[in-house]
């Protein structure tokens, strides 16, 4: 039991960690919540119905068809992230933070209502164009799309850490991320990294949406919503604007609700989880990987 609901939690975990980094990248840069990220979510999850929609079906999916998926989900739900950012945020970049949070809420009603309207207001059964083998561990039951979305998720995270800790362009992304005029004085085009920031941002929320979409079965134009909250508070357990602290609190954050679905209710997991979050916060503000920052006057 503990482990079939460890593995169902870590499964769940590993989207959530995919889906919060859009969120605690855009902190770290901007110091804002880009609540339209959830919609970008949603919309590469419709990107890879899309696409599987239209795929010749030749028993299970090949690698290759997997690589035209998540490549088109990745660069739509990435370029509309940028697209967001240029329209709705880069204005109001100076402007006191109240107002891009309150434009980053209308950008996401947005999203929703015209998926809703132009495409469709109900539950969408995500084409099965894969197989799913069982596979049996120490006892528990574990399904070859759990172990690909797991598995996945861990190579894009590292590839990620990679590319920020150890690129030229990770560094100027962190060094926009401390201090955005000492980087425009070292001759970093800050608003290019924002760019790359949405980008990948906004591709890692794309991935995850289609990840969500193949292992619940469904897409929806709201379908966005709770796991946008469940990442957003990842990102916060974490520590906000530290992209292995969203990882980290996205892979507990998944663990602590399947257990709570496995040993307590599963009609109040989200309840249980919650409240304990709010504990540990209480206890740790800043998240796990969080610091605290002195403000210099």
């Amino acid at each position: 039991m503990f482990i079939q609901q460890l593995i169902n939690g870590l499964t769940l975990g590993s989207i959530y960690a995919l889906f919060a980094l859009g969120y605690t990248m855009v902190y770290g840069i901007l110091l804002m919540i880009n609540f339209a990220h959830s919609e970008i979510f949603m919309i590469g999850a419709f990107l890879g119905f899309w696409v599987l929609s239209i795929l010749p079906v030749f028993g299970s999916l090949s690698i290759p068809y997997f690589i035209v998926l998540f490549l088109i989900a990745m660069l739509g739900s990435g370029v509309l992230a940028v697209l967001v950012e240029k329209l709705a945020y880069r204005p109001l970049r100076h402007a006191p933070r109240l107002a891009p949070l309150i434009s980053a809420i209308g950008v996401s009603l947005l999203l929703q209502n015209v998926m809703m309207l132009f495409v469709s207001n109900q539950s969408l059964a995500y084409p099965e164009k894969f197989s799913v083998k069982q596979i049996q561990i120490f006892g528990a039951s574990v399904d070859s799309l759990q172990v690909f979305i797991f598995c996945f998720s861990l190579f894009l995270m590292a590839a990620l850490n990679f590319f920020v800790s150890k690129t030229k362009l990770g560094k100027a992304m962190r060094a926009t991320a401390q201090n955005q005029a000492v980087a425009q004085l070292m001759g970093i085009n800050t608003n290019t990294i924002i760019t790359i920031v949405f980008l990948i941002g906004g591709g890692l929320g794309g991935i995850a949406g289609v990840l969500n979409g193949m292992y619940y079965g469904s897409v929806k134009y709201n379908m966005g919503f709770f796991p946008g909250i469940k990442a957003f508070t990842a990102a916060v357990l974490g520590g906000i604007g530290n992209i292995r602290g969203a990882m980290v609190g996205g892979l507990i954050l998944g663990v602590l609700e399947a257990l709570s679905a496995g040993y307590i209710s599963s009609e109040n997991k989200d309840v249980i989880t919650f409240v304990v979050l709010i504990l540990l916060l209480i206890f740790k503000p800043t998240g796990i990987f969080g610091e605290d920052v002195s403000e210099k006057l």
